[in-house]
């Protein structure tokens, strides 16, 4: 568990923080720049004090204002990965990765050199200069790095900010590896909610110095104060279904949503996966009657659960579709047409071209 209540004034900004979230889980602090995200995890490093509250990593007491603990940064167990990689220059790639097993000091190093080396696919880079390396591989071996220091907690900070599309895409497959393998807690931030997407379990939304909101990337993807954070056209229902089959002639990957199915690009997929989704609300179309001579394949029969207005001219409708939300977005002459009302049956349209791209794998935490 780590436990975090911290307050801290830095001229005129106030940051004032408090979660608790389960260990194994990746916990990500989202929100627009400026917000304070760095600053909660500086302190949850030991590189800046709080003024007052407590942190709280399993049995161990980080911080606490009340008992005048503060343990030293160094001797927290705590693996930090910077927006900018900060290797060695003078080091190869063996270095670099060698140094995080030197501040391991004492600690029982159950984090093995040849597993993070394989984890991060390193092989190839371990005599390369860092000056050879592109920013994705650099990235790379500053996680790396972070792993051997036999971490209790990893702490990324915006990792891939400084990173190109095509950068962010190569590094992002062994983060969730890292999630998936490692099982280590990790505090991600960032302000580009793909990434949140695809790795978190737990969101923390905070805007000026406060959070907004938390709870699990299912709950946290509905809740209106996401909303003020994305806009209107990036809002969805986040969902997560198993691969039931997979049509390997038409490369279509059959996923069980609540009581219905959908078809996805088969991409890597395989039987039994489970999978997590991005519904954009912007991308689902509602009919009162079971569709018939349509092209859209992926068709969901639900249940209205709430009508929210989301402007003057369109209301956001969520739809239960047997344990599972998804939300859509139509204009308020749609919603009066057709009268929708809270219990009202309804059919949930997704085209599958809207949902590539929106497809992750699950995490297992």
């Amino acid at each position: 568990m780590l436990s975090v209540a911290i307050q801290k004034r830095r001229g005129n900004f106030t940051l004032d923080i408090n979660f608790s979230v389960a260990s194994n889980s990746v916990i990500a602090l989202f929100g627009p720049s400026g917000c304070g995200k760095s600053t909660v995890i500086n302190m949850i490093a030991g590189l800046l004090d709080a003024d007052r509250g407590f942190i709280k990593l399993g049995d161990t007491v980080l911080f606490d204002s009340t008992q005048r603990t503060n343990i030293a940064g160094e001797h927290r167990a705590i693996g930090y990965v910077f927006q900018e990689p900060r290797l060695f220059p003078h080091y190869n790639v063996n270095g670099n990765l060698r140094y995080g097993l030197q501040r391991a000091h004492a600690r029982t190093q159950a984090i093995a050199f040849d597993t993070v080396v394989d984890l991060l696919g390193l092989n190839q880079l371990l005599t390369r200069r860092i000056q050879q390396l592109s920013g994705g591989e650099r990235q790379r071996v500053a996680i790396g790095r972070a792993l051997l220091s036999q971490p209790k907690l990893l702490l990324l900070d915006e990792p891939l900010a400084s990173l190109d599309m095509a950068r962010r895409e190569e590094v992002l497959p062994y983060l969730e590896r890292l999630r998936d393998f490692m099982k280590i807690p990790m505090v991600y931030v960032s302000h580009q909610f793909e990434e949140v997407l695809r790795l978190a379990s737990h969101v923390v939304l905070m805007n000026r110095g406060q959070c907004l909101a938390q709870g699990d990337l299912q709950t946290i993807s509905l809740q209106p104060e996401l909303r003020t954070l994305l806009g209107a056209d990036a809002i969805g229902a986040v969902v997560e279904g198993e691969i039931t089959a997979i049509d390997q002639k038409n490369r279509l990957a059959q996923i069980k949503i609540g009581r219905g199915q959908v078809s996805v690009d088969a991409q890597e997929l395989n039987i039994g996966q489970r999978v997590r989704l991005q519904l954009l609300a912007r991308d689902l179309v509602l009919a009162l009657n079971a569709p018939t001579g349509l092209s859209i394949r992926n068709q969901l029969q639900g249940v209205v659960t709430q009508l929210t207005p989301d402007n003057h001219h369109a209301t956001l409708v969520e739809i239960d579709l047997g344990g599972v939300t998804a939300m859509a977005r139509i204009t308020n002459s749609a919603v009066h047409e057709m009268n929708l009302h809270v219990g009202l049956s309804i059919w949930v349209l997704v085209k599958a071209v809207t949902l590539r791209g929106h497809v992750y794998t699950a995490t297992t935490t």
